[in-house]
């Protein structure tokens, strides 16, 4: 035999395994209806290359070490009060000044929803449909109320006392709301957010981010008339969510393509959208700060891996077919290694500042990013920490 042959019989065997997943011991073994689309990627030469050569995140100082768990979003009250943050057990837990204790929660089922010894932010995923998983949060600056994005629960609220929040949402044109994400409420009390996928939980994100999946929406609850309309469709991804400071606009991050988009609320733009920014990497959360500009936190760098695997959505299910742990799979897309990256941008889209961790040594991830008095609270939904940087 040739070795010509011998790399054909390679191949075709190759083939044949990526074809058959015989062992199911692929990513993507437990979804019988797994399909990868195309990503709408901007051109690798449009991927901002701008670094923070000094690695400033990693001045950052870890707060309340194993105390929270997965805190994705981060919120202080009207009256400054604080820091509010969802964890990994569905409860909302507040900071006193001495200690965290329990402000609100999603589910009612709070008695099965037992805490679990050393705790991670995963240990509790295989519950968390049934005790709830607040993501986005936002306070109503003039009721006190608090605004709740629960992955499983859909839309929420709970007013200044907490206790258990009271259900807004949970469907939307007769569709079940299936991974609500993020939230932003107006001063008229309209509400925006996110869904991320009509397919895929949050349980599941890691398949959400290898399909490439178009079901994702943004919605607008009206608190007069108790009806959600969507308001964007077929987004790939659709996660975080933040009213511009005139509430002229909203902006949301595509979080597949890596993109920042602009959808106008008033003026001759009312009801359409554009796109505000290309980012360098995957968008969770954005936050509009005091001055009007937009905090976005990435969890990575747009990989050349992410790339071309985006473009090429055959080619990404012939890999996710490998018996290769989905950890590992994640990891190829990051570009290896987790590494914290934040960046801000100005309402007309322009780059102002950029802070990272590329090393991964102190702000390993990033889900949101808050800016209060002079600081970053960054919290993070894979981390068991908030971290705070000094601007």
């Amino acid at each position: 035999m040739t070795l010509t042959q011998s790399i054909a019989i390679i191949f075709l065997l190759f083939a044949l395994y990526c074809g058959l997943d015989p062992f199911k011991h692929s990513t993507i073994a437990n979804f019988p209806e797994f399909e990868a689309k195309k990503v709408d990627m901007p051109d690798w030469s449009e991927v901002p290359k701008d670094k923070d050569e000094h690695n400033l995140l990693q001045k950052s100082e870890i707060r309340f070490l194993n105390q929270v768990q997965g805190p994705e979003s981060i919120v202080f009250d009207p009256l400054g009060r604080g820091p509010y943050t969802g964890v990994a057990d569905g409860r909302i837990l507040f900071w006193n000044g001495l200690s965290w204790v329990d402000f609100a929660y999603t589910s009612p089922n709070r008695s099965l929803c037992n805490p679990i010894a050393n705790a991670t932010p995963f240990s509790y995923v295989k519950t968390e449909h049934i005790c709830g998983r607040p993501l986005g949060l936002r306070f109503d600056k003039k009721t006190g109320e608090l605004y709740i994005a629960d992955a499983y629960l859909g839309l929420l609220k709970v007013g200044p006392e907490g206790g258990l929040a009271t259900s807004l949402a949970t469907e939307a044109e007769g569709v079940p709301l299936r991974f609500t994400n993020d939230v932003d409420v107006d001063s008229e009390g309209n509400v925006y957010f996110t869904e991320s996928s009509s397919i895929y939980q949050r349980r599941n994100f890691m398949q959400l981010v290898f399909s490439g999946d178009d079901s994702g929406k943004v919605l607008k609850y009206n608190p007069a008339t108790k009806e959600t309309t969507v308001l964007v469709r077929n987004v790939q991804f659709p996660n975080g969510i933040s009213l511009s400071k005139d509430c002229s606009f909203f902006v949301f991050c595509e979080g597949s393509i890596g993109r920042l988009r602009k959808y106008w609320l008033k003026g001759e733009k009312d009801g359409t959208s554009e796109i505000l920014a290309i980012l360098p990497g995957a968008p969770d959360n954005v936050r509009v700060n005091e001055d009007g500009d937009f905090w976005v936190a990435l969890h990575c760098r747009r990989s050349m891996f992410a790339y071309y695997t985006g473009l090429y959505p055959k080619i990404r299910k012939s890999i996710l077919k490998l018996p290769i742990p989905t950890k590992n799979q994640y990891l190829f897309q990051i570009g290896g290694k987790l590494h914290g990256v934040i960046v801000k941008y100005s309402p007309e889209g322009k780059l102002l500042q950029i802070l990272e961790d590329s090393e991964g040594k102190v702000v390993r991830a990033v889900s949101e990013v808050e800016e209060k008095d002079g600081q970053l609270w960054i919290g993070s939904v894979l981390m068991p920490f908030i971290a705070v940087y000094k601007l």
